[in-house]
């Protein structure tokens, strides 16, 4: 199994330690590539663990295998951008999505697009809620709808710039993040990829509110259900 963790901020972080865990007893050997060209500062520390500055995914990795010497883990630091995604994202790849921006979510939908097979599962969230997405293609096929979908225009037409393509002039505050929401994220990613491994996905997409303790699965792609 390849998996491949594209940015280690608070969804990722959250997501890796329990990810490795069970893919030790379930897949041990099974390879996870961490992506992320950003950087472990003091600021991070309210919602992600490191216990170093440095590249997250770096840092990170050295963390992990300390914990999990069954799993092949490898760093890349570096941001997707067209320069590099046909190399980082391959066929019968399995990659957990944790951006904060809509062009990196693109991207990658469009890549999934030109392969046989592959899984893509997204997170992402504003303060108290979020949502996951789940793109499956097997054998050419699509089963789900891609995360560039007429419901996410946001998306199919992103108005941001993958932090790859983000100069130092440009670059902004981030939306404010609750580490609790990105916890939750993390945890419906997680369930998402387990019904996934036993076939058992019924849906496209999962919204989360933790105010209202409200979690619901939405299947959009009804036509390809049907077929």
């Amino acid at each position: 199994m390849n998996i491949k963790v594209v940015g280690i901020g608070g969804i990722g972080g959250a997501l890796l330690p329990i990810l490795c865990r069970f893919l030790a007893f379930r897949s041990p050997g099974a390879r996870v590539s961490l992506i992320d060209g950003d950087q472990y500062e003091q600021k991070n520390q309210e919602r992600q663990v490191f216990d170093r500055p440095g590249n997250k995914a770096e840092v990170t990795v050295g963390r992990l295998v300390k914990d999990f010497p069954s799993l092949s883990l490898q760093s890349r630091p570096e941001y997707l951008h067209d320069g590099n995604i046909v190399s980082l994202i391959r066929e019968d790849d399995v990659v957990l999505l944790c951006v904060d921006n809509h062009a990196t979510r693109k991207l990658v939908s469009d890549r999934g697009e030109e392969l046989d097979n592959c899984v893509i599962i997204s997170g992402g969230n504003e303060y108290t809620d979020g949502s996951v997405q789940i793109f499956w293609r097997r054998e050419g096929t699509c089963h789900t709808l891609p995360l560039a979908n007429d419901y996410h225009p946001e998306i199919r037409f992103p108005k941001d710039k993958n932090p790859g393509e983000i100069g130092c002039l440009e670059a902004t505050e981030s939306t404010p993040q609750l580490l609790i929401t990105n916890n939750a994220i993390a945890a419906v990613m997680l369930s998402v990829l387990y019904a996934h491994l036993e076939n058992r996905v019924e849906y496209d997409e999962v919204y989360v509110d933790i105010l209202t303790g409200n979690s619901r699965g939405v299947r959009r792609s009804t036509e390809l259900a049907e077929k």
